[in-house]
């Protein structure tokens, strides 16, 4: 827009001129037609330089925001891999979690169950024994799960001590 009105603004005082030589007098001198080119020229001239000033502009914005762009992407692909192998190294440790609930459960029970079968019998060093036996169990695994094994195994160990 300021583009435009630098021009007519030009334009406007070309006229002007022009009129002025046809009357004959510019400030009190006459203005041949020669003169009168040489300013149409230079108004010319400048309103290209203005142009083309303005183009290099706009092209250097516009590399510019496509450069900004290209980097936004490239970090955005970036992103994208980084949270992929972010869900690839969750993904093990969920089903280690898993496995460790599954034989935390399997103790629970086995626990229960022994400390149900050692209230039945009433003899408190019965369940010291029943403790003990899982206890060592436990131990022996080196994870601290219980191994799956018979009650009927229990119950004859039992029986030999």
């Amino acid at each position: 827009m300021a583009m435009l009105q630098w021009y007519n603004h030009i334009y406007s005082q070309f006229i002007e001129m022009k009129n002025s030589a046809t009357t004959g007098m510019r400030s009190g001198a006459l203005i041949d037609e020669n003169e009168e080119e040489e300013i149409a020229r230079a108004a010319f001239a400048s309103f290209q330089a203005r142009e083309e000033e303005i183009e290099k502009k706009k092209m250097m914005v516009k590399e510019k925001v496509e450069l900004k762009l290209g980097r936004a992407e490239e970090e955005t692909r970036r992103l994208a891999q980084v949270w992929e192998e972010l869900e690839v190294l969750t993904d093990p440790m969920r089903k280690e979690v898993a496995m460790v609930r599954k034989k935390i459960d399997v103790a629970n029970r086995e626990v229960r169950s022994l400390g149900q079968s050692c209230q039945k019998k009433g003899s408190g060093s019965t369940k010291m024994k029943m403790k003990n036996e899982v206890i060592k169990r436990m131990n022996e695994n080196g994870d601290g799960s219980v191994g799956v094994g018979s009650r009927e195994q229990e119950r004859r160990r039992e029986g030999k001590r």
